[in-house]
């Protein structure tokens, strides 16, 4: 997974897990270590307000943008629905994401970042793991995952269970990993694994 020598800095951290492995809590540890995390979700809910991306969407779905916003229900019973479909979102929405993503390391480097952090949940299923320089994979036993899913978001059991379907197997994802860290327990757990993997991946 090293990337060219000739890359410039900063070198890049890709974390990523399946849903309801706690990844965005991981996340939050790792700022809190300093380290700059840039959020692959939070800059593709910024990419679907964009007046451009949102006339590309509409014309693939009618009827998921009203008055200029986006339904993201509508839009997620139709995408989430059919895998073609799906494939149709992401190739509208997934290269803007990376677009900012890439604006923001250069922002990162200016600022003098060493590592910086790709939060990144569709890691390997974009084959982006080819440009980290190493991958965090999180896990947690699939009980617990969906559990948490259904806690936060009100999705069904098997409605969580189709997303994960969805995704990489998460016995794929740890065979692919530098570092996995498990998230089944308490959270000062959880810390020390966070620490334990920086140390192990030479990140700081």
């Amino acid at each position: 997974m090293t990337r060219p020598a000739a890359a410039a800095l900063p070198r890049r951290l890709g974390l990523t897990g399946s849903i309801g492995a706690g990844k965005s809590t991981v996340a939050a540890l790792l700022r809190g270590r300093g380290l700059t995390v840039l959020d692959a979700d939070a800059q593709a809910r910024l990419v679907t307000e964009e007046p451009e991306t949102l006339a590309r969407i509409e014309a693939a779905f009618p009827g998921t943008v009203q008055d200029g916003v986006l339904d993201r229900p509508a839009l997620s019973a139709v995408a989430f629905a059919d895998p073609a479909r799906l494939a149709e979102l992401n190739a509208i929405v997934h290269p803007r994401v990376r677009a900012r993503m890439t604006a923001l390391e250069l922002q990162a480097v200016a600022a003098g970042a060493q590592w910086v952090v790709q939060d990144i949940p569709l890691l390997f299923e974009g084959g982006l793991e080819a440009g980290m320089d190493a991958v965090l994979v999180v896990d947690a036993p699939l009980d617990v995952r969906l559990s948490r899913v259904m806690e936060r978001s009100g999705f069904t059991r098997e409605e969580v269970l189709a997303r994960d379907a969805r995704q990489t197997p998460a016995a794929e994802k740890r065979e692919k990993a530098d570092f996995v860290i498990e998230n089944g327990g308490t959270l000062a757990e959880l810390s020390a694994q966070v620490d334990a993997a920086l140390v192990a991946l030479g990140v700081g």
